[in-house]
């Protein structure tokens, strides 16, 4: 379907609402009904900026949402100002990352003002997932996913809040920052272990804390290994556990082979992503002599 001529009539929208903008900026304007003039451009802005998304124009979208947003703002109206930038954030997700990270400020801003901490704190998630796939700037998106997780606790949404924790805790890792990724997975696998519904994710988070406590020292990983087998009984019968400890005693005797079949031997039936093989060639590495893969 040809939209080009929603184009059109979008750019004509968006001159009809600038000059109502400006007469009800005028004494006259404001004598004679200036509020509904604002009213009415508010409208037209948001009329515009749905027909230049029907064009796939996003950025003139998200720039037609702003103005909208804008006006809304100057007439105190908080809420429809604050959905007005997320729907401009949405549309420049599509053109402009940066520019819909500016929208999405602007509208966590509004809702936190407003005590909307879970919506807020929802749109910081949004923001998070842009730095991390578009601008692949991953401090800013653990910035982001950790202001997430504060409001979502606030809010006592604590399973949204470890959703971001083990966002945080995972990125961590990766840029080696391995004690703040211990605290918040054994944070996370201690808020679980007690929850008849998540419980056996437990193993998961004390295994994924166990190996960043392995690459940073192996008696810290023993220590650590037998402290979540006293915390949480069913982490020893885990596959994980057992796989760590033949791990430590491969460590021990700096034995890079023996070390590669165990996680060849685990591998073969739970299959290990790309952060778990990660962080074991990371532990490998520390073994005198080794080459550095898993094959």
């Amino acid at each position: 379907m040809d939209n080009s001529g929603k184009e059109k009539e979008a750019m004509q929208l968006m001159a009809e609402a600038d000059k109502k903008v400006k007469s009800s900026g005028s004494f006259l304007g404001g004598m004679f009904g200036g509020n509904h003039k604002v009213e009415d451009a508010c409208e037209m802005y948001a009329r515009a900026a749905n027909m230049f998304k029907m064009a796939k124009n996003w950025s003139a979208a998200g720039s037609a949402f702003c103005q909208a947003a804008r006006l809304h703002m100057q007439m105190q109206n908080k809420l429809d100002s604050a959905t007005s930038f997320v729907d401009a954030g949405n549309a420049y997700k599509k053109a402009d990352p940066q520019e819909a990270i500016n929208c999405l400020n602007a509208a966590i801003d509004i809702y936190t003002d407003m005590g909307r901490f879970t919506i807020a704190a929802k749109h910081h998630m949004t923001i998070a997932e842009i730095y991390e796939s578009e601008l692949v700037d991953i401090e800013k998106a653990i910035a982001h996913y950790e202001q997430a997780a504060d409001y979502y606790k606030g809010e006592e949404s604590n399973s949204s809040a470890n959703k971001c924790l083990l966002k945080v805790g995972s990125y961590s890792a990766q840029l080696e920052q391995y004690p703040k990724a211990i605290e918040i997975y054994e944070q996370v696998a201690t808020s679980t272990m007690d929850n008849p519904l998540l419980k056996y994710n437990a193993k998961e988070y004390f295994w994924k804390a166990a190996l960043c406590h392995f690459i940073v020292d192996e008696l810290n990983a023993k220590l650590a290994i037998e402290k979540y087998e006293g915390m949480f009984p069913a982490f020893s019968d885990s596959r994980e556990c057992k796989l760590l400890k033949k791990l430590l005693e491969a460590h021990e005797e700096q034995n890079s082979e023996a070390f590669t079949e165990a996680v060849k031997e685990f591998d073969s039936i739970s299959r290990l992503d790309q952060w778990q093989t990660t962080m074991l060639l990371r532990i490998k590495k520390t073994i005198q002599g080794d080459a550095g893969d898993l094959k």
